[in-house]
């Protein structure tokens, strides 16, 4: 039997790495129960004319990280996510920009490609300890 190479397996999607990301998030809940303030933000996609006008009177600017967990870890404020898939993701300009301004304002921030690093992280980042308060996660 001949094994198929990784490469030819199809790469999920941004949004179905994402999905699967608040899936499992739902799932580690019990364990790390902030992980419910966890949320998109839906910056990216394809919109009318009309609609993208809209969304940029009302706040929306594009290259802002795709997640964002805002909870307090390791003299942090929170933590944003850009997440791209596995394999072909590209991070733009503006993407750099905000993760750099976001660094720069105390949050951490990470780029990961795929769900599984993005889950890494955050579970790594909601097992720092909390300098503000002096608590740290229980494993």
């Amino acid at each position: 039997m001949q094994r198929r190479n990784n490469a030819a397996l199809p790469v999920p999607t941004e949004s179905e790495e994402q999905q699967t990301l608040f899936q499992w998030a739902v799932i580690q809940s019990g364990r790390f129960p902030e992980l419910a303030l966890m949320y998109h933000v839906p910056n990216g996609g394809s919109r009318s004319k009309a609609e993208a006008g809209r969304f940029k009177a009302e706040g929306v600017k594009a290259g802002i990280p795709d997640i964002c967990l805002p909870v307090a870890r390791g003299g942090f404020h929170g933590l944003y996510i850009e997440l791209k898939r596995q394999r072909g993701g590209k991070v733009s300009e503006t993407q750099t920009e905000w993760m750099e301004r976001l660094k720069a304002q105390g949050y951490c921030v990470a780029l990961c490609f795929g769900w599984e690093p993005a889950a890494q992280v955050i579970l790594d980042y909601l097992k720092m300890e909390d300098m503000a308060y002096g608590t740290k996660q229980e494993t």
